[in-house]
């Protein structure tokens, strides 16, 4: 048992680091072989030193962490917002055909609409500066792919398993909740998985956009006032963490699948 608990953190590690590792050498290729100023371009090495070996490295990393940490929060709210709204939906979707006819039109539209495109009316809608943006920008984001994943999943339910639910006198709405969903899990935890990066994205696409706050508001202005350690260390430190967190949701993926006997994706 504890042998099946630590080969998916063993395994997320391993995937996590080589990741990292082609990142960052694509990114040193990226400065190494291309002519742009070394005042604007900043290196692996460079942003290391900015954030732990400089004489202000301890005052660097104390101005981007409450940057850090309001981005971080942006995201969580904008991927439980949809993933909630895509689970509510497919839920809806699977039980009934009418819904689905009627509303799924809308999303793909909303869905055709490019989100920086939108972006101003549901800030004009919701309020510049406010949380309801943020959430709603980053909703978007997170809810089409995720839907299109968990209704996958509910539709593959075993045909066997909802015959015996019907037999016995079970609802639609029992076989949803005690067949449709626990299969699902796996579409389930994939979805989360690719909301991750989405949820961050569009995190930071709010901040940019609406509230002025986090990294995606301070990008623009480090930008603006030749700040390029901080603007490279900030794009540097948010990529890492959201490679992180999509490896998290795998290890708990893995884990919880493995308990429930089913089959585990490690890849």
């Amino acid at each position: 048992m504890r042998t099946l608990s630590w080969m998916p953190v063993l395994r997320a590690a391993a995937n996590t680091l080589i990741t990292l590792v082609i990142v960052l050498l694509l990114w040193q290729a990226l400065i190494s072989f291309t002519s742009v100023s070394p005042y604007v371009a900043k290196g692996p090495a460079d942003v290391w030193a900015f954030l732990f070996t400089a004489e202000d490295a301890a005052d660097n990393r104390a101005t981007l962490a409450p940057l850090l940490a309001q981005t971080l929060q942006d995201a969580a709210l904008g991927f439980v917002v949809g993933m909630l709204a895509a689970l509510v939906l497919a839920v809806l979707f699977s039980m009934s055909k009418a819904i689905e006819a009627g509303v799924m039109p809308l999303a793909l539209l909303l869905r055709s609409i490019p989100l920086v495109a939108i972006a101003p009316v549901i800030i004009l809608i919701t309020g510049r500066g406010t949380q309801a943006s943020v959430a709603v920008i980053g909703s978007i984001v997170v809810l089409f792919p995720a839907l299109a994943a968990i209704m996958f999943g509910l539709s593959r339910a075993s045909r066997e398993s909802l015959d015996v639910v019907h037999v016995y006198g079970g609802t639609r709405m029992t076989a949803m909740r005690k067949v449709n969903v626990p299969g699902a899990l796996p579409s389930l935890f994939a979805a989360a998985r690719v909301s991750v990066p989405g949820a961050v994205t569009g995190a930071l696409l709010a901040e940019w956009l609406s509230t002025g706050q986090g990294i995606g508001g301070m990008i623009q202005k480090f930008s603006a006032s030749a700040k390029f350690e901080e603007l490279w260390a900030s794009v540097a430190v948010i990529t890492i963490l959201t490679l992180l967190l999509y490896n998290l949701v795998q290890i708990v993926e893995s884990i919880v699948l493995s308990r429930r006997g089913m089959v585990v994706s490690l890849t």
